[in-house]
């Protein structure tokens, strides 16, 4: 089975950096595509960043310009880098795998998928970590 295990997570205060990772293990590496999502409490679950096999990433509105998706395929770690933190990013952050490209970066498309706002599918995932918590102070 395929295995993915988040880490990294931890609080901050805003205006910080956390990097998180995503190790992935149980299967050939390269021919999914992952992504990052979070769920803040009481709020619904949001695609933050996703990168197809190709390198080609995907972010949410809200963390353009602030967040980081890469690989790294000699470790098979995802790392979401993440910058000038705010209150609002904090959640469980969560990785997951899909076996197409098409949900990691919807775009792609050029149909609006729903509860979609630049970033990753949910409902497109195959995969997924246990969550990892991020919490950011003002």
């Amino acid at each position: 089975d395929v295995e993915l295990r988040e880490s990294g997570g931890g609080s901050v205060q805003a205006g910080g950096s956390l990097s998180l990772s995503c190790a992935a293990s149980g299967y050939a590496y390269s021919p999914y595509c992952m992504a990052w999502f979070r769920q803040a409490p009481g709020k619904e679950r949001e695609g933050v960043a996703g990168l197809a096999t190709d390198g080609r990433a995907s972010y949410a509105d809200s963390v353009k310009g602030r967040f980081t998706i890469f690989k790294d395929v000699a470790t098979n770690t995802v790392t979401l880098q993440m910058k000038d933190l705010k209150p609002d990013d904090t959640a469980m952050y969560y990785c997951a795998a899909a076996h197409l490209d098409l949900y990691c970066h919807p775009d792609d498309s050029g149909v609006p998928f729903p509860g979609v706002s630049g970033g990753p599918y949910d409902a497109g995932m195959d995969y997924w970590g246990e969550g990892i918590l991020v919490t950011i102070s003002s």
